[in-house]
């Protein structure tokens, strides 16, 4: 599995750089189906574009599923980004692009961001099992948000 994993890394410059082998011309005609670029004014242009947001959302699905660290979860921020990028890339009409996905990620990043946070600090309870005790000497010590969170983010 690691060697087909290592293959498929090792592949992503030649299937990046096989945007070369597009015409440079408006339409491209074969037997399957005729392609006409409208926005990108050639096929070339078109299919550097779309291989500039594929090669990145395709290298981070693969670190994404052979991350084994606790905060994999977050490579789904910037795989939804540049899954947003690709589809503006393919969708011709579209005016400007690379500008409005974020606003498409903030519900995900609501969901993704907290449940990193809440699986670290379950790691961090298991690992810093607190007595009773020292729960109420903390909660007896009033601090401030900012030392709160100074404590939480501190190796």
């Amino acid at each position: 599995m690691g060697s087909i994993i290592a293959f498929s890394i090792a592949i992503s410059p030649y299937i990046f750089y096989s945007y070369r082998s597009f015409p440079q011309q408006k339409v491209w005609e074969t037997f399957l189906f005729t392609y006409e670029a409208n926005w990108y004014q050639e096929v070339y242009t078109s299919v550097w574009t779309f291989m500039g947001k594929f090669i990145p959302l395709y290298l981070l699905t693969i670190w994404f599923l052979t991350c084994k660290h606790w905060w994999y979860h977050v490579i789904l921020i910037p795989i939804g980004m540049f899954l947003f990028q690709l589809i503006s890339a393919i969708n011709d009409d579209i005016k400007f692009s690379d500008e409005i996905e974020i606003w498409y990620l903030v519900p995900i990043m609501a969901v993704i961001v907290p449940l990193v946070y809440l699986i670290r600090a379950k790691i961090f309870a298991s690992m810093h099992n607190p007595s009773l005790e020292e729960i109420e000497y903390e909660l007896q010590n009033k601090k401030n948000i900012f030392s709160h969170f100074r404590d939480l983010f501190r190796n």
